[in-house]
Parts: C-alpha cells; sequence; structure tokens
C-alpha cells in the first residue's frame, strides 16, 4: 500500500465524509451498488452516525482508508449475524476506493483489516460478500483475499432499468 494511508474505523465524527464519498462513489460506479443515490442521499445524517456506530452491534465496523492529507479514500463495512443460529456469519458491504487511489493496494488493505476484525469477532467462522458480475477488479481482489464463489443471484437488482446479477462469495476464517 502506498505511503500515508491509514487505516481505521470509522466513527460518528466520520458521517458527514463517509457519506459524501459513498454518495460519490455510487454516482460513479451505480452498477456496483444496491442502493441508489437518491435513496442514500433521502436519508438523515443520523442514519450515516448509526450504519458506523450502531447502537448494540458492538462488532459492526465501518473501516476509512485516508490519505497523508486525511481524506477518505477508500470504504468497507462488516456487519455480524446477530440470531443465534446465524451469529458464525458476518457480511462484507459498502466497499470503494477513489479512482485517484486505484491500483495502490488500499482496497486490498480495507478487506484485509476487515477480515481481520471478523477473525477478532467470537464465533464468527465465515464473511460473505456479494459483487455485481462484471465487476472484474473487485472479483479478483476478492479472489485474491481468498473470498470463493457459492454461487449467483440473476437479475439482483435493477439499476435504472439495466439487471445486475450479484456473485456470492464467502472467505471461511477457520480454515
Amino acid at each position: 500500500m502506498g505511503e500515508g494511508v491509514a487505516i481505521r474505523k470509522l466513527n460518528a465524527d466520520d458521517a458527514a465524509a463517509y457519506r459524501a464519498f459513498r454518495l460519490q462513489a455510487i454516482r460513479e460506479t451505480p452498477l456496483a451498488f444496491s442502493s441508489s443515490v437518491d435513496e442514500e442521499s433521502a436519508k438523515p445524517l443520523t442514519a450515516t452516525v448509526e450504519r458506523l456506530v450502531p447502537p448494540g452491534r458492538p462488532d459492526d465496523a465501518v473501516f476509512g482508508a485516508f490519505d497523508d492529507a486525511g481524506e477518505l479514500i477508500g470504504i468497507v463495512g462488516l456487519t455480524v449475524a446477530t440470531r443465534p443460529q446465524e451469529c458464525h456469519n458476518a457480511t462484507l458491504f459498502g466497499m470503494g476506493v477513489a479512482p485517484r487511489a486505484t491500483r495502490r493496494g488500499v482496497g486490498r488493505a480495507l478487506v484485509l483489516r476487515c477480515l481481520e476484525h471478523a477473525s477478532s469477532v467470537p464465533g464468527v467462522l465465515q464473511v460473505q460478500l456479494r459483487v455485481s458480475e462484471g465487476n472484474a477488479a473487485a472479483e479478483r481482489l476478492y479472489r485474491s483475499c481468498g473470498f470463493e464463489e457459492w454461487g449467483r443471484h440473476p437479475r439482483a437488482v435493477m439499476v435504472q432499468g439495466t439487471a445486475v446479477t450479484k456473485i456470492h462469495m464467502v472467505r471461511m476464517l477457520d480454515t
């Protein structure tokens, strides 16, 4: 990863920067996200704060990558299932890297930080994710971090009339 990049867990003070980054990522790559710009921009900032610091969910986390100027250049989240028969599962979500920061190892560092966090949560055995079919760079990244495809959901989302298949991937933490 390039010099001057730091990854840390985001907090309530990061809500405005996270929200702006996420909205820009959805604008630039709408087929990569299940949310739309309209849907996300309609949510109040308090909803973003709750995503970053979800009440009663201490194992959930959103990580940010910051450049040496302190600007947010990448994001990724992890949520841990809470139901007793599902709490061995965690889900990686909302991955994004600013175009100016691609090919610098930022995405890989974010995914690995997410996996490290998941491994620290007692009982979590696997991390799952969904990636849009055709997003070759993201697929390569996830595969390089040990994720394997286990299925596809045709027409999982419709983005402005375009059907997007989502590829389901999983990374076992205990093997």
